[in-house]
Order: C-alpha cells, then structure tokens, then sequence
C-alpha cells in the first residue's frame, strides 16, 4: 500500500463543530491515543473505512491527550471509543477494538 493520504479527518477540539457536528453527513469519530496498543491496531481499520466512505461519511481521528476537553464533553474512559454522529448528535458508540464489518454496519445504519 503507498503512502497516500487518506480521507480520515485528524480533529481537534477547535474544528470538531465544523467537521463533525456540523456536517450534513454522518460522522464516525475514533477517540485514541498514541501510547494506546489497541488504537494502533485499529487505526488503519480506520482509515480504510474512511477512503471506502469518502464523500458518503466523515471518518475522523481525535486524540485523547491533544483534546481532553472533546474526550470529557462525549464520556471517554476507555480507548479506543467510537461514535457515530449524525446531525449534531451521537447515534451510536463502541468501546474497544471492533471488527472493520461492525463499524461499517454502524455507518451505514446513520447513513440509510
């Protein structure tokens, strides 16, 4: 695999409304860290699903320790956590390491 860019969108908590709430498409947002082993193993899952749902979802990235104010705001305790948000609110969560086919089932629940 190259080293192209990917679709997955790193947020922070000064553009997460922006690119996340704001958006009119469904959002899957991981919640990680860089010291953490399972969001490691799970970060390419991610951004596969990001460049299989560019332009019908955003696939986003925040880090734990960059944006502890987004990690408190949605009830992070556990990373990796994903959510799933749509028009502004969150529709669904997962906690832990988490099969590609899951995830994917749970975007294309927000999607339609």
């Amino acid at each position: 695999m190259s080293a192209k860019a990917n679709a997955t969108l790193h947020v922070t908590a000064d553009n997460f409304e922006q690119e996340v709430l704001a958006s009119d498409r469904p959002a899957l947002v991981d919640f990680h860290a860089a010291w953490c082993a399972p969001c490691r193993i799970l970060g390419p899952t991610i951004d596969e699903i990001a460049d299989e749902y560019a332009g019908r979802a955003v696939v986003a990235k925040v880090d734990v320790d960059a944006a502890p104010s987004l990690a408190q705001r949605y009830g992070v305790q556990s990373i990796p956590t994903l959510l799933v948000v749509k028009g502004g609110e969150v529709v669904a969560k997962r906690i832990g390491l988490a099969p590609k086919g899951d995830l994917k089932a749970l975007l294309d629940d927000a999607i339609g």
